[in-house]
Parts: C-alpha cells; sequence; structure tokens
C-alpha cells in the first residue's frame, strides 16, 4: 500500500510527508468504501493525484516538483495568471507595458465610438524628465473647419504612379501572423476609411483582396509570394502581382526594430497548404528567412534593385523599411543615391521599440535605434545630401495616439505607420500570447476554431473609426498650435523636459542642419565619422573610425591598437 519508499529521502520532509498523507488517504478510503461505497467517487479521485505525486517526485526535470509533489505546481498555475492579475489589478493607467492602459483604453473607446475624454485633468507626471508637449497658439484655428483625412503624396520624380496616403496607416503584418479575419477585418477597415494596409513579408492573400483596401506590397529577404522553387526572386511572379490595382507601393524590407538583423522562422506546423501557396513555397516544412537579401549586396546593388521593381511594377513607389543601425551604412545608402542618380521614393523607419509577434529578448529589447532619434537622423541625412525633396519619411514603431503622429512628424517624418494601435482596434486585449497561436481573440492565431470569434464586418468599422477619430486628433492638435496641415509641423513645435530645470524644444534635441551640408566638407561634426566611414560601395565600413585621445582616428576593423 506504500510504495513510495524508494523515493522518499530522508532530507525531504515535505515530500515525505505528502506521499504519506496521499498513501494514507487511500489506505483509509480502501478499507472505508466497502462500508460507505458513497465514497467510491472520492477514491477513483485520489488516485490519480497518488499516480501524480509518484511522477512528480521521481522525476528529474524540476527541482520544486520532486521536493514538493503536487503542490509545487501551484507555481506555474500563479504563473499562468499573473499577468491578468496583473494588466486588470494591479498596474495603474500609465505603467502597463508593452502599450499601457491609458493607451489601450483610448484605442477601445475611438474605436468603439465612445467618450474618449478623461476627467479631472493629467495622469502623467509633467515633471519628470522626458515628458513631452505642443506648444499651443494664441491664434489657434477653429478645428471644426479643418480638414481630417490628411494625405500626403508618395511618389518621386522617378515614378510614375505616386499615391496618395493617408496620415496613418496599417503597419506590416503577414498573413500567417494574423487569422485570415484579421487581415479581412484590416484590409475592410482601410477601404472604408482610404488608408492602406500593409502585407507584412508574407505577401499578398486573397484576404487581402477581398478586403478592398489599398496594399503596400512588402518584399522580405525570403521573397514570398515572388520567388522561385529555390528562393529566388522571380521577376515574372513580381510583375504580375505587383501590376495588381489594389497594390499602390512596393516596400523592400532590410531589417524590422523588433528583431533588426534577424531572419524569420515560418514553423513547419504553421506553415499550412494555404499559406504555402500563398508565400510560393512548399507546404509542411520550416522556411527560415535569410538576414539580408541575395538581390544584392551594397549600396549601389539595393538601388538597381528598386530601379528594376519600380519598372516591373508600372512606375509604382518603392521603398525600403530598415531599422537604423551602425549610422554609417544608411550613409552609404545616402552617397549612393547621390551617385547613380537612382533615389527611392519612400523610406520606412522602424524603431527599436517596433512590435512582432515572436521576436529573442535581447533582440526586442537590445537592438536597433530607437524611433525618434531614428526619424531625426534619417531626415537629417536626406537633407544633408539634399534628397529628401525626392523622399518620403514613414515612421513606425508604438504609434497609438494623435500626439504619437504630431512628435514623429515634427522630427522629420511624413507619414506613420501603426500595427499594435490598429490590433488593438480589433479587439486584441494584450493577453501576450501572439508566439503561442493562443490568442484569446482570433487575432494574432491560426487556429480556426479562436479566429472564427472574431466578427469581421464588425472590428472593420471598429478600425475605421479608430482611424478616422485619431486623424481627428491630430487636426485638433494641429489646429491648437495654429497649424493647418500636419506639413506645416517642425522642431520648434515639442518641447522636452531635459531636466528637473530644463526644457528644450525638439529643434535643440535635434538641431537642423542645412541643405546639402553632407555634399562637400567641412561636414557637420556630427557627421564626420559616418562621412569618413561611408560608401556608395558597400553598406559595411571597411575602415572604422574611432574616438582617441586626439580626436577620430583610422583603424583596421580586424584590430585595435
Amino acid at each position: 500500500l506504500f510504495p513510495f519508499n524508494t523515493v522518499v529521502t530522508e532530507g525531504n520532509t515535505m515530500r515525505k510527508n505528502v506521499l504519506m498523507m496521499i498513501g494514507f488517504s487511500l489506505l483509509v478510503l480502501a478499507l472505508t468504501v466497502p462500508f460507505l461505497p458513497e465514497l467510491f467517487w472520492l477514491l477513483l479521485l485520489l488516485i490519480p493525484v497518488a499516480v501524480l505525486a509518484l511522477h512528480d517526485s521521481s522525476q528529474k526535470g524540476h527541482s520544486l516538483l520532486r521536493n514538493f509533489p503536487v503542490v509545487g505546481r501551484s507555481r506555474w498555475v500563479m504563473e499562468g495568471i499573473r499577468p491578468f492579475i496583473r494588466q486588470y489589478f494591479i498596474e495603474s493607467d500609465t505603467d502597463g507595458a508593452p502599450i499601457n492602459r491609458m493607451f489601450r483604453s483610448v484605442v477601445y473607446q475611438r474605436s468603439k465610438g465612445e467618450l474618449d475624454t478623461v476627467p479631472y485633468g493629467t495622469r502623467v507626471d509633467t515633471y519628470r524628465v522626458g515628458y513631452e508637449w505642443i506648444g499651443h497658439s494664441v491664434m489657434a484655428i477653429n478645428s471644426r473647419g479643418l480638414e481630417v483625412d490628411l494625405r500626403v503624396t508618395v511618389g518621386s520624380s522617378q515614378c510614375a504612379q505616386p499615391y496618395s496616403m493617408s496620415l496613418l496607416n496599417v503597419s506590416a503584418m503577414s498573413f500567417g501572423a494574423l487569422s485570415a479575419n484579421a487581415i479581412l477585418a484590416l484590409s475592410q477597415g482601410a477601404a472604408a476609411g482610404g488608408f492602406a494596409h500593409n502585407t507584412g513579408e508574407g505577401s499578398i492573400s486573397d484576404y487581402h483582396l477581398q478586403g478592398g483596401g489599398d496594399l503596400i506590397w512588402q518584399i522580405g529577404t525570403a521573397y514570398f509570394g515572388c520567388r522561385d522553387s529555390v528562393g529566388n526572386f522571380d521577376e515574372q511572379e513580381f510583375q504580375r502581382k505587383s501590376t495588381f490595382d489594389e497594390v499602390k507601393m512596393i516596400e523592400i524590407k532590410i531589417s524590422q526594430g523588433a528583431k533588426p538583423g534577424h531572419g524569420g522562422i515560418l514553423p513547419a506546423d504553421k506553415n499550412t497548404p494555404e499559406i504555402a501557396k500563398i508565400r510560393s513555397i512548399e507546404p509542411r516544412v520550416q522556411v527560415d528567412s535569410p538576414a539580408s537579401h541575395s538581390e544584392f549586396s551594397n549600396p549601389k546593388e539595393l538601388l538597381s534593385f528598386v530601379a528594376k521593381l519600380r519598372m516591373l511594377s508600372g512606375g509604382k513607389p518603392v521603398g525600403v523599411k530598415l531599422s537604423i543601425g551602425r549610422r554609417s551604412e544608411f550613409v552609404a545608402l545616402c552617397k549612393a543615391m547621390v551617385e547613380t542618380k537612382i533615389v527611392v521614393d519612400f523610406i520606412t523607419v522602424d524603431g527599436g521599440e517596433g512590435g512582432t509577434g515572436a521576436a529573442p529578448l535581447e533582440y526586442a529589447n537590445s537592438v536597433g535605434m530607437p524611433l525618434r532619434e531614428a526619424i531625426a537622423f534619417v531626415y537629417d541625412c536626406l537633407v544633408g545630401f539634399d534628397l529628401k525633396p525626392e523622399i518620403k519619411i514613414i515612421a513606425s514603431g508604438k504609434v497609438i495616439s494623435g500626439f504619437h503622429l504630431v512628435k514623429n512628424i515634427a522630427l522629420g517624418a511624413d507619414l506613420c505607420f501603426s500595427a499594435r494601435a490598429m490590433m488593438l482596434a480589433l479587439g486584441c486585449v494584450q493577453a501576450l500570447q501572439c508566439n503561442l497561436n493562443t490568442c484569446p481573440t482570433g487575432i494574432a492565431t491560426q487556429d480556426k476554431g479562436l479566429a472564427e470569434g472574431l466578427v469581421v464586418s464588425s472590428k472593420a468599422k471598429r478600425v475605421s473609426r479608430y482611424h478616422y477619430e485619431t486623424l481627428k486628433s491630430v487636426a485638433e492638435l494641429l489646429a491648437s498650435a495654429g497649424l493647418k496641415h500636419s506639413s506645416e509641423l517642425n522642431r520648434t513645435h515639442v518641447f522636452r523636459r531635459i531636466s528637473q530645470k530644463s526644457v528644450a524644444q525638439f529643434d535643440l534635441v535635434f538641431p537642423y542642419y542645412k541643405s546639402g551640408c553632407l555634399l562637400q566638407e567641412p561636414y557637420p561634426k556630427a557627421f564626420l565619422r559616418e562621412m569618413k566611414e561611408a560608401s556608395a560601395e558597400s553598406f559595411v565600413p571597411q575602415t572604422c573610425y574611432a574616438n582617441f585621445e586626439h580626436g577620430l582616428q583610422r583603424i583596421p576593423l580586424d584590430h585595435i591598437d
């Protein structure tokens, strides 16, 4: 009756007590059941507990379970419910992560058409370092007369089909990362609201096309949807799809903010026949996206690829998406545009705070330049090389409220992408299960049972309404500053607290540079290292310049004295 002695040790009283208690209970029930038959069901319930206790005490994978059989499993129960307890009962409106409750709430309210005002004043600390605000004007404009559908035309002089783009658009999220119903709702919402929907690198699915929204086709390193049998770029397939009426622009994804420099992985169990057909790959096999493109290896080759895609698509805008890493690599791209006279039509700048369904912790936390600094740097580079009149900048990374758009545009962006806010508009509750295929709202999952819970027609209306209300808030902020359009914003309009005693406008934190200042020496001091390192012939600098006691000095990359 007590087969537990083989796993009980003299040094573990808790394990011994648990096993003895279960064994004693079994013995008592076994002797009592003949006289009290109604206890038979209790005996049946206790037997699995005894088996579990025996398993826990004998297994060697978890010390906690070995020392505390059965009761030790409460740890995993607590771990499982911890995020929900914290989100719904503990965290304040301003300290939740990655998106705090204050911003989640405003997305829900605007998407549902509910009251989105707040009572009793601000809940943020206006005296903390980093607090930012827009300066209003005594000559504020009546916002009721302003255009809410703010738009910017994307397309350089080398583009035959420029696109009039909304100020706020759906950021890159692939079918596969999101469910079919989520893609349909986003596309229908984009169509109703007159804004664009980025396909993500998973290519154009039937759900993107059925929704009817304008599409930005993203081409990643694996060339999904336009690749041959071995993964090389397929010109004919690209030309066929890029000329779809729904496709308005093409975006070459070089890197993304959540995991720059890290190729994606499509596990075999997620590579369904439907997804495989869309991505032009074999089903039921794991597909690893390369960390870099095979069609180009240096800035000039990238620009040749841009020119090819623009020609194949019939002259549609072609741009690149990247997270800024080593600054000299972007300067190298600018140098190549000046030398080749080939320009991109737009640059999507993804901040290091950008989101994704799944990323290694180190990449999510510690790789990639944050969005604000990245936008300012990209803008300053384009101005310095006198390229900005041809190229639009799109900001991507935690864009949720109207003020987020205002800050990005003041720094130099022309337009914005948003992913997580659009997911919240779909009904995302930030359950943080995007990488587990168990999204409870049916958004970030391929489980058809869960996805069916997302009603496309109602969620599409929520996406469209959130977009409208957010742009309405942008128009109101502009009117308060005495401005009529986002193109009038500049760095003097936004302020930041930089210490307990000091406040600076953005133009002091991120000073402007003269147009063309990087076309000839002397270069601005802030760009001296990058200008020395960068070459139009290579992304990676062949020589590294580092700060020594007497200033910048050249050192070989493979040796530092």
